[in-house]
């Protein structure tokens, strides 16, 4: 892959949002069983948001450039998208309405001192900060012990995405919820893809994923998206075991794209002790602190 087509994006986006839903979803009569589509008719669904079948036709061909919020919020609700999808379909239309630019490589991406030091000040919690790429750009010691699998390989920065389709054997060893994990990557680098289309960075990346692993090809090209978002993840570590880690993921708004992700377990669990054995361990060990961005691969 060496571009992201918004027409294209925008064609598929839609017409897989349509497919997923019969008529009787939308509180339309089904007109029996010979339909001839997958899901609403074009038709139907220029019903259900209020527009021309000819209008309709055209956003779904991939124009979205002179949709009105009001139109794209009638789409969204006729098509029943969640609130990921529906900020996808916006950052989908944003990207019609801008001119066409090329393709420029970002600098390569750097976390201050002061952000080093703040992973460093959480001592009782793993913490690293990434990217809409899902590079690990800087780490406190726990989430290197943590991640030490992920951190196996060579190349840097580190990249889950890469850890989790590239390495899908060590990948289903570490993540208890590896296919969960693996569809939330992919349809949280489509919302990336989104809202950075042009970032060649992140073409790169789903070109390299899309060559070299099936289960990346299958799981894009459901058009899912995803937000990041809190949550759970249980992983089986190599050192101490099983380890079911509540996820807080923040933005950090003085550094757009990069967000701060925090692991936790309540005090008196299983958990909570595995993760202190955890931390003596890391002590043990004495791998740098700039390690995980190092250089570029």
């Amino acid at each position: 892959m060496t571009t992201m087509d918004p027409r294209t994006e925008i064609r598929e986006f839609l017409s897989s949002r349509r497919a997923r839903i019969a008529p009787e979803q939308a509180g339309l009569p089904a007109y029996g069983g010979n339909r001839r589509v997958k899901g609403l008719r074009r038709e139907e669904v220029a019903l259900l948001a209020g527009v021309s079948v000819d209008y309709y036709v055209r956003m779904e061909r991939g124009s979205l450039a002179g949709a009105s919020d009001g139109v794209l919020d009638a789409l969204a609700s006729a098509l029943q998208l969640d609130e990921a999808e529906r900020d996808h379909l916006f950052h989908l239309a944003r990207q019609s309405r801008a001119p066409s630019r090329p393709r420029r490589r970002r600098p390569a991406v750097t976390v201050r001192s002061t952000l080093q030091q703040v992973l460093d000040a959480i001592s009782d919690a793993p913490a690293w900060i990434g990217n809409g790429r899902y590079d690990v750009l800087a780490m406190n010691q726990l989430a290197r012990a943590l991640y030490s699998p992920v951190l196996a390989e060579p190349r840097r920065p580190a990249n889950t995405a890469r850890f989790v389709y590239l390495n899908a054997e060590a990948a289903r060893d570490f993540f208890v919820d590896h296919d969960r994990i693996a569809g939330d990557v992919a349809a949280k680098l489509r919302m990336e893809a989104g809202r950075n289309p042009h970032d060649e960075g992140l073409i790169a990346l789903v070109g390299e994923l899309s060559t070299r692993s099936e289960l990346f090809r299958q799981r894009w090209a459901t058009q899912d998206v995803r937000l990041h978002r809190s949550g759970r993840k249980r992983v089986r570590h190599p050192v101490v075991g099983r380890l079911d880690l509540d996820v807080e993921t923040l933005e950090l708004p003085a550094e757009p794209g990069l967000r701060l992700n925090v692991y936790t377990a309540a005090a008196g669990t299983p958990t909570a002790d595995n993760l202190a054995l955890l931390a003596s361990w890391a002590a043990t060990q004495q791998t740098p602190t700039t390690e995980p961005g190092a250089h570029n691969g």
